[in-house]
C-alpha cells in the first residue's frame, strides 16, 4: 500500500470524477487491514455461541464484545478468538482472505455470483482481466481494489449506487477511465481504487441497464 498521491504524467490521459488523493503502502500486513461493521457483527455473534457452548464467561463476553467493537484492524478483531479455535473453524471466516487475480497474457474473470472479500489485487501484464460486481455478494461498507495493469486492460464493473473512489493512480503512457459515477446510495458499498497503468487502460463502469 505507499503509492504516491494522485499524480498524472504528460503522456498520459486520465479521467477521474471525484477523485481523491491519498497514500497508498506497496505492503501492507494483513492484520493491518481495517475492518468493516459487518465484520465486527459477525465477530459479536461468534463470541455469543463461544457463551452458548461453555467457552467462556458471560463477563468474558462483555469484555471480548466491547474490544470486537472497538476493533479498526483484523489483528485486533481476531485478537477476541485467538483461543477459540473450535468457534472459528465451524464458521465463515472472519477475516476474509484477500483475492488475488493475476495474468501475463491470458485472460482472468471474475464474474457471476461471488463473495466479495474487503481486498482484492489485480494485476496484468499483456493480458486482461474482468472483474464483476453486478451479481456479487458484499457484506463489506468498503472495498479496497488495488489494479496494476502492463500494456494489457482490466474492466471493473461496478452495480449503480456503489461509490467509486480513485484514491491514487498513475498513469505511463496508458488510460484510467471512471464512468462508474451514477450518485451513491446509503448503505451501499464503497470501491476504492489504487491503479498503475503503463501502457494498457484500467476502465471502471456500470453495468448495462437491464442487469442487476
Amino acid at each position: 500500500m505507499v503509492e504516491s498521491a494522485f499524480a498524472e504524467e504528460t503522456s498520459a490521459t486520465v479521467w477521474l470524477m471525484g477523485a481523491d488523493a491519498h497514500v497508498d503502502p506497496q505492503e501492507l500486513d494483513p492484520r493491518n487491514i481495517r475492518v468493516s461493521d459487518a465484520d465486527r457483527e459477525h465477530v459479536s455473534s461468534l463470541l455469543q455461541k463461544a457463551v452458548g457452548q461453555g467457552l467462556i464467561t458471560l463477563s468474558e463476553f462483555t469484555e471480548r464484545t466491547d474490544l470486537a467493537l472497538a476493533a479498526r484492524t483484523r489483528g485486533e478483531l481476531n485478537s477476541v478468538l485467538v483461543d477459540l479455535p473450535g468457534i472459528v473453524r465451524t464458521e465463515i471466516a472472519v477475516v476474509d482472505e484477500p483475492m488475488v487475480l493475476k495474468t501475463r497474457t491470458g485472460t482472468v474473470k471474475q464474474t457471476g455470483y461471488w463473495v466479495v472479500p474487503s481486498s482484492i489485487t489485480a494485476e496484468c501484464t499483456m493480458g486482461n482481466i474482468t472483474v464483476d460486481f453486478t451479481q456479487a455478494e458484499c457484506s463489506h461498507r468498503e472495498v479496497t481494489l488495488r489494479a496494476t495493469c502492463g500494456s494489457g486492460s482490466i474492466v471493473i464493473i461496478v452495480p449503480r449506487g456503489w461509490l467509486v473512489r480513485m484514491e491514487a493512480v498513475t498513469s505511463g503512457m496508458g488510460n484510467v477511465v471512471n464512468k462508474a459515477t451514477d450518485p451513491p446510495e446509503a448503505n451501499l458499498p464503497i470501491l476504492r481504487v489504487y491503479g498503475q497503468v503503463r501502457m494498457g487502460t484500467i476502465k471502471l463502469k456500470h453495468p448495462r441497464r437491464g442487469r442487476r
